[in-house]
């Protein structure tokens, strides 16, 4: 078996040469050397850098390859020839950092996952755990994730493009908000899905048994929302937040998380809390009172069931195949006094077919 020392050595040959495999040749400049290179400031260089989520570095550190040249002369000029202002290109910038650095962990933890033998789980440790349990398993996770770059890179740029027609068709109907809007923001229904009783059950869970559960929750509840043209804002854990145009199909939405849960043997029961009114995007999230009148829904809404505020409840008064009946009066948390309605499917109308899992 390779020593500690021996398998320290074979992680960094194998860092030295991944990084040549994704960014070509080896660091050879510093800031400031790249920086004239780009013919920008070393003022800028430095912003760009930093907006991409590294470290910033002094000087004379040899640092930077000639894939982060290319990169800095191409945000350069951006801004130069498409007459953009600089602080925009910085966050647009940031945008795709904080979009691939979690999107990066998210794939080698995956390949991790996958290379990892039976004999190495280990039970979840909160004050110590480890996502990988021994070199030999980063080693040959990272040589499979970094031989499949190349094909997957193409796969990236055409999901971001699919996407970005989405966003700009939403845009543009969020552009011609309804007659009688109260704000300027555009109105959603806004969903949290929460797994009830998590806590418990991570006690009782290796680490392996955890990611299995969290990666079974995040397909489900993924593949739920899409169906229905929902979007997918975030996932923490336990809980999913999801926004929705129309009332008709986030209500589906909701109902089919509870069913989906329900019917998954490995899955606890989900609670869901649905709100309607403006909100406010940002950074790819969402916020505002609506926002926060969901959340605060779905902690006091009952396992297995799903409550939605009397906005919503009125909205879906008016379509076929769903019923929305009046709760007791609960005070929520920074939100005051509601009324929720729980949620539930009456007939065949229009939008109340369950998702058909076997499709």
């Amino acid at each position: 078996m390779t020593g500690t020392g021996g398998a320290q050595d074979d992680a960094r040959e194998t860092l030295e040469r991944i990084e040549e495999q994704l960014l070509g040749r080896p660091a050879s400049m510093g800031r400031r050397e790249v920086s004239s290179a780009a013919e920008v400031s070393t003022h800028s260089a430095r912003r760009f850098w930093h907006a991409m989520g590294f470290q910033v570095v002094e000087d004379e550190e040899t640092m930077f390859t000639e894939a982060d040249l290319d990169a800095l002369v191409r945000v350069s000029r951006i801004v130069r020839e498409r007459d953009l202002d600089e602080d925009l290109a910085l966050a647009m910038t940031r945008a795709f950092a904080r979009t691939a650095d979690r999107l990066a962990v998210w794939q080698t933890q995956l390949f991790a996952e996958y290379v990892t033998p039976d004999e190495l789980e280990a039970p979840v440790s909160e004050s110590d755990a480890r996502s990988v349990e021994s070199t030999e398993v980063a080693v040959e996770a990272a040589h499979r994730l970094t031989d499949l770059a190349d094909e997957l890179e193409p796969l990236l740029v055409y999901v971001w493009r699919r996407h970005l027609a989405n966003a700009i068709a939403r845009m543009l109907a969020d552009a011609t908000p309804p007659q009688d809007a109260e704000t300027s923001a555009p109105h959603r229904v806004v969903g949290f899905a929460d797994l009830v009783s998590f806590t418990s059950l991570v006690r009782r869970m290796t680490e392996r048994q955890l990611a299995t559960l969290v990666q079974r929750f995040e397909h489900l509840a993924s593949d739920v929302i899409t169906t229905h043209g929902g979007r997918v804002i975030k996932m923490v854990g336990d809980e999913v937040l999801f926004v929705h145009a129309e009332p008709a199909p986030a209500a589906a939405i909701a109902l089919d998380l509870v069913a989906a849960m329900a019917e998954d043997d490995l899955l606890p029961e989900v609670r869901v809390g649905m709100a309607y009114g403006p909100v406010v995007s940002r950074l790819g999230d969402v916020f505002g009172t609506t926002v926060n009148r969901a959340s605060r829904l779905t902690a006091v809404t009952p396992p297995g069931k799903v409550h939605v505020d009397d906005r919503l409840a009125r909205l879906l008064g008016a379509v076929s195949g769903f019923r929305a009946t009046a709760q007791r009066r609960r005070t929520l948390r920074g939100i005051g006094v509601v009324t929720p309605s729980e949620l539930q499917r009456t007939g065949r109308g229009r939008g109340s077919e369950p998702l058909d899992r076997h499709t």
